[in-house]
């Protein structure tokens, strides 16, 4: 078996995380809080997320969260790839 390039897989996450975020986003400008809320409550099976969605969110924050979830899709996606890459060197 092939062994996954560590920091490529974990730039794929990342970078996917960051695309979701941005996604999120352009959905949030585009639809409203309504048309966000309907969206959120299909997706999470009808939980009521109204309370805690919030519209009115700085530029700064939102460019901290895209890059806070970079990070953390990078990490995530790097140990995928290294969990998985330790477990086929047992074999």
């Amino acid at each position: 078996m092939n062994h996954i390039n560590v920091k490529k897989f974990g730039l794929a996450f990342g970078l996917t995380g960051a695309l979701l975020y941005l996604g999120c986003m352009i959905l949030m400008l585009t639809v409203g809080h309504d048309g966000t809320v309907k969206f959120f409550n299909s997706i999470l099976h009808g939980v009521d997320v109204s309370s805690i969605v919030r519209m009115e969110v700085p530029i700064w924050e939102a460019l901290i969260g895209i890059i806070e979830i970079f990070v953390l899709g990078w990490l995530v996606g790097a140990c995928i790839a290294g969990f998985y890459n330790a477990s086929i060197k047992g074999k």
